[in-house]
């Protein structure tokens, strides 16, 4: 089985990225599941009801969000009635939605969950990651062997911890959050696949996505400002999984794709 996860999402030129690219990536890697990092798609931070629906008939199987994953009031009252947005699974269990489930993937299944970290984030507190996966791992296991983990944090010591306790176990487990696709793709002895960060989707010459003078204005000043979507050098980023018959990783390859500017007259997206 192949599975491609699709780095965050950010701003409309993320969804334009996906749209116009997500059918030559399927093509290209073969892949039969597509995961898709939507925590950034929505003005740059969160996911509106209406992109996760343009999303998910774009392609994409699952879409994962993070920290931001109630920033939008409308998909945070419809969690419920779109099973194919997962927010963290280590909240609160008043939080709306789920933030692991099984999904189908042709004849198999796949077995996909969202894990917020604990550092530097202080507007939505998790409960310990950690000590929720081997949890959420005797859950899975019982069904299918195949369980891709996208863990939301902003630590690398964060994501190291959790590769090594998901080591042997589950299929994957894709750090996200950081915007900036690292170099250490590997897959651990005992078959998970691994990285700190898949990257992002959307523009790359610019801050985590956001116009760079923006930021600068931001950093320089103190005083906080609503980012703005960046345009220039558009990607798709993210990986490729493959997996055995017994959801062993057998590779995991980053993924690039270069994406051609929007035409004045193509709309960025739905």
């Amino acid at each position: 089985m192949k599975i491609l996860y699709v780095a965050e999402l950010v701003g409309k030129a993320g969804l334009y990225c996906f749209r116009t690219s997500i059918d030559q990536a399927k093509r290209a890697t073969g892949a039969d599941f597509v995961i898709a990092c939507a925590d950034g798609a929505t003005g740059g931070n969160g996911l509106g009801r209406q992109h996760a629906a343009f999303l998910r008939k774009l392609g994409a199987d699952v879409l994962t969000t993070g920290d931001c994953c109630f920033y939008k009031k409308d998909l945070t009252a419809d969690f419920g009635k779109m099973p194919y947005v997962l927010r963290p699974e280590n909240l609160s269990q008043e939080a709306p939605g789920l933030g692991a489930r099984v999904y189908r993937a042709g004849d198999k299944k796949v077995a996909v969950a969202v894990l917020l970290g604990q550092s530097f984030f202080n507007r939505l507190h998790a409960d310990n990651p950690w000590a929720r996966l081997p949890q959420l791992l005797d859950r899975f296991e019982a069904e299918t062997p195949n369980i891709v983990v996208d863990f939301h944090s902003a630590s690398t010591a964060e994501k190291r911890t959790l590769f090594e306790i998901a080591r042997g176990r589950a299929s994957a487990v894709i750090g996200s959050h950081s915007r900036v696709q690292t170099a250490d793709a590997e897959v651990l002895d005992g078959g998970t696949a691994v990285i700190t960060d898949a990257g992002r989707t959307g523009s790359i010459d610019s801050v985590g996505g956001c116009k760079i003078q923006t930021r600068i204005g931001e950093y320089i000043s103190g005083i906080p400002e609503w980012t703005s979507d960046a345009w220039d050098k558009l990607e798709l980023q993210g990986v490729l999984i493959t997996l055995d018959d017994n959801g062993k990783a057998h590779s995991i390859e980053r993924i690039r794709i270069p994406v051609p500017p929007a035409s004045p007259s193509s709309p960025a997206s739905s």
